[in-house]
């Protein structure tokens, strides 16, 4: 069994942290540079740090808060928000950066998926879907979980496989800052129907959801925001609980 990573989420507006409930209600968190610092410290496995005004507001990623966060972490950092071109992704990756996430730019125009893996190559590309339920099924949104794209998530991610992301970044937006937990059963699906790591993202409130997103969701990797920003646990706190389970983790 491949080892967990733990991952903490940098959602970062106007150069601070912040973190909201089903993308809305949004509150400050802290400094990007120093929480990514402390959670370098803390033996995070990588660190996601996303700029979730920048597609919505049509403006360029603050490279210069990147720059910042890079210099605190010795771990693999990925960066997205308003990346919309092989330049911007050039850019970040300049900046620091070690993967990219794509959302929005990647369902307007999905020859930069394929485009982007053949360039920097797969290892360096994430897909991230923000999903919500829909009937009986789940909706790739864009905007920041503003816009129903109409597209079918399962389907989106198998796609963005097959144009050559290298990993799937899970966004639930129906559980997102809500710790009821992660979206098992999404989860479990896409997990199920790809054959490249998903991060499970959106929900977590306690230290068994956590586990629940790896031993139900099948999740590769988990996203943690709220449970890490105000103290309630430290990364050390969790890999030692998951440990204990019999989870393998780094």
């Amino acid at each position: 069994m491949l080892a967990i990573r733990i991952i903490p989420c940098l959602d970062v507006e106007d150069g601070r942290v912040v973190k909201g409930v089903r993308f809305k209600n949004i509150r400050d968190a802290g400094d990007p540079a120093q929480l990514a610092g402390l959670y370098n410290r803390q033996s995070a496995d990588e660190i996601i740090f996303l700029d979730i005004g920048a597609s919505y507001r049509s403006r360029d990623i603050m490279i210069e808060v990147v720059e910042r966060v890079s210099k605190e972490v010795f771990i693999p950092l990925t960066v997205g928000g308003g990346i919309r071109s092989i330049y911007d992704i050039r850019r970040i990756l300049n900046a620091g950066a070690d993967k990219v996430s794509l959302c929005t730019a990647a369902i307007n125009n999905s020859e930069l998926i394929r485009d982007a893996s053949e360039i920097f190559g797969s290892q360096c590309i994430v897909l991230s879907i923000d999903a919500k339920r829909t009937g009986s099924s789940w909706h790739a949104y864009i905007n920041g979980g503003r816009e129903d794209s109409g597209l079918d998530a399962v389907e989106w991610a198998k796609e963005g496989e097959r144009l050559g992301a290298g990993e799937i970044l899970l966004n639930s937006i129906d559980m997102d800052g809500t710790k009821k937990g992660y979206d098992l059963k999404l989860t479990k699906i896409i997990s199920e129907s790809v054959n490249i790591p998903v991060i499970a993202s959106g929900g977590a409130g306690n230290l068994k959801q956590v586990m629940e997103a790896v031993t139900l969701g099948k999740a590769e990797a988990v996203l943690l925001a709220s449970l890490l920003h105000y103290g309630e646990y430290t990364i050390e706190d969790i890999k030692r609980y998951l440990k204990e389970k019999g989870v393998c983790v780094r």
